[in-house]
């Protein structure tokens, strides 16, 4: 959430969008504003370089048991299932060799027990047919309709426009998003990915109406409360109409602030598509 909204309000930032050139810390990406630079930089590592042991930061911990759950989901969800049957069975064998008589009689420990095993054995039996019929739902991406967008407003400054394209080729790598507007200072800075198609104009995408858009409860609300707002299905709320510029089959939107006088508005093609890292860095 601050990340990116730090890195476009940095660029952003500045009566006539000038910015003195900021460094990045993080090796990849590659920034284009930094191999625009006059002094060539090294090469990445190769990977052969990794694998002698060059990485020396914190390494992912992986949880074996979670693993092994989510890889035999099937076979997890239908244990209950052979749990209870087999302990019914048990409890039919146990009175068959045992030479209890099969009445059950309340006035017997055993057959007190008995019942006691019977109620559990039903409860793992029910609890497995509810497991396998409720099963998580897989939410696929889709494919969003409209044509490609590429406008940069003329204001912009040059390095500044590599870092907006270098922010957009970034968040279109490593996530969801299918679209990305930055507006700042009452103008459209960038407009880019997929975008509407105009209704008038065949084959043209639709332009922002930044006017309206300030206008706009969305684009208030975002600015006054100074937070990002992460729409995760874009379909349920009425957000969706004051966007028109975005595909109409746009399924998730994160509107970040930038500063008191922008936004930025990025559109992805799956429902709940931005994982809590994804709203953190964007």
């Amino acid at each position: 959430m601050e990340v990116g909204g730090l890195l476009l309000f940095r660029t952003l930032y500045s009566p006539p969008i000038r910015l003195p050139l900021r460094r990045h810390s993080s090796p990849v990406p590659f920034s284009p504003l930094l191999r625009a630079s006059s002094s060539p930089l090294p090469l990445p590592s190769p990977p052969s370089a990794y694998s002698q042991g060059a990485y020396r930061g914190p390494k992912p911990q992986r949880d074996l048991v979670s693993d092994w759950v989510s890889n035999n989901d099937g076979f997890v969800r239908s244990l209950p299932i052979f749990v209870g049957g087999l302990a019914l069975l048990a409890v039919l064998l146990n009175r068959t060799f045992s030479g209890i008589s099969p009445v059950a009689d309340a006035s017997s420990s055993q057959s007190r027990a008995d019942i006691l095993t019977l109620a559990l054995a039903v409860t793992n039996l029910l609890s497995g047919l509810v497991w396998l019929s409720i099963r998580p739902k897989y939410i696929s991406p889709v494919v969003p309709q409209g044509v490609e967008c590429k406008r940069i407003n003329s204001k912009v400054a040059n390095y500044a426009v590599l870092e907006l394209l270098w922010v957009w080729e970034s968040l279109s790598a490593t996530t969801c998003c299918r679209s990305l507007v930055v507006v700042h200072g009452g103008y459209c800075l960038l407009q880019i990915g997929i975008a509407a198609e105009s209704l008038t104009e065949v084959g043209e995408p639709v332009a922002v109406d930044v006017h309206k858009l300030i206008q706009s409860p969305v684009y208030r609300s975002v600015i006054e409360s100074r937070k990002q707002s992460y729409l995760a299905n874009l379909s349920l709320y009425p957000a969706r109409s004051e966007l028109p510029f975005l595909p109409i089959n746009t399924q998730a939107v994160i509107l970040q602030p930038l500063g008191n006088s922008g936004i930025a508005i990025i559109g992805g093609d799956t429902i709940r598509g931005f994982t809590n890292l994804d709203q953190y860095i964007t």
